[in-house]
């Protein structure tokens, strides 16, 4: 019963790994909705400062704010990557990976040279592999990002780019679409652009303002990077959470697969095994009455 005996130990092994994987896919939903409520909140304050900077934008105000300026060819910019701690999250930070080398290698092929930013242990795991020099790295953000973490990523990338350090700063995250479509996305925070009427802002609205637009604009412009950042961190810890309950209900769902094939296995090696010795009783009786 050498067989049975193995076959009984895999059962076993297979259960106690659904447990495992079925009690993450329960965390793991609980830590998306929570995650999906912050993505939420995020997007009216977001909305309003879209509409409140492209009601004030005019095409002058370029030239009185660095935060508004278009460089006429980029020769260094910053590219965030945001990633995740933790693994056991299927393809989320391959995905997130592969979108910043497609974005680095098409900027570097125009002859931008690429400072790369890390957030995460999983990019910071990959960089650090391949040996490409990172200009900054953190793995100290949580799973429950604040403002504040947003402010310490793009507070210096900011001052380098009035300075002109730097000429465009991007952001590579994964973009909460829904619980099945978090994509890799690339999102370029500055220069500001602010969007056209055509890209979704309110209609023109009459605002008065105190003191003026453009001490308005000097406060807002920061804010709308910043929110950029912090709207990404939120969106990506949300696609993270929904990645993670999708492969830990997968492997939930394979783990039952596989335990009603071992299942079946070990009833019919089982069945086997008392025919045998029922056969094996029934001769030895029909020699002893011979």
């Amino acid at each position: 019963m050498a067989k049975g005996r193995e076959l009984k130990g895999r059962i076993r092994s297979v259960e106690n790994t659904r447990k495992i994987t079925r009690t993450m896919e329960m965390v793991a939903t609980s830590k998306m909705k929570r995650a999906q409520d912050r993505v939420v909140a995020a997007r009216p304050y977001a909305q309003a400062l879209s509409d409140v900077i492209s009601s004030l934008y005019s095409p002058d105000l370029a030239e009185r704010f660095p935060l508004l300026r278009q460089p006429v060819k980029p020769e260094r910019v910053a590219l965030v990557l945001l990633t995740s701690n933790r693994g056991l999250a299927g393809a989320f930070n391959a995905n997130l990976i592969k979108e910043a080398r497609a974005r680095i290698t098409e900027l570097e092929g125009r002859g931008v040279k690429v400072d790369v930013h890390v957030v995460g242990k999983k990019g910071l795991g990959y960089f650090k592999y391949v040996g490409r020099a990172l200009a900054t790295q953190r793995t100290e953000i949580t799973d429950r990002p604040t403002a504040a973490d947003a402010a310490e990523i793009v507070e210096q990338l900011m001052v380098d780019y009035v300075a002109g350090r730097l000429d465009g700063v991007y952001v590579v995250y994964s973009k909460f679409n829904s619980v099945l479509n978090t994509p890799p996305t690339t999102d370029q925070v500055l220069p500001v652009t602010p969007p056209s009427k055509k890209d979704g802002a309110s209609a023109q609205r009459d605002y008065l303002l105190f003191p003026s637009g453009e001490a308005i604009l000097s406060e807002l412009l920061p804010s709308y990077v910043r929110n950029a950042v912090y709207r990404a961190l939120v969106e990506t810890v949300a696609g993270e959470q929904a990645a993670r309950r999708t492969a830990m209900k997968n492997a939930t769902d394979n783990a039952g697969d596989m335990l009603n094939v071992l299942r079946r296995t070990y009833n019919r090696a089982r069945q086997a095994q008392i025919t045998q010795e029922i056969a094996e009783i029934v001769g030895g009786a029909a020699a002893l009455q011979g």
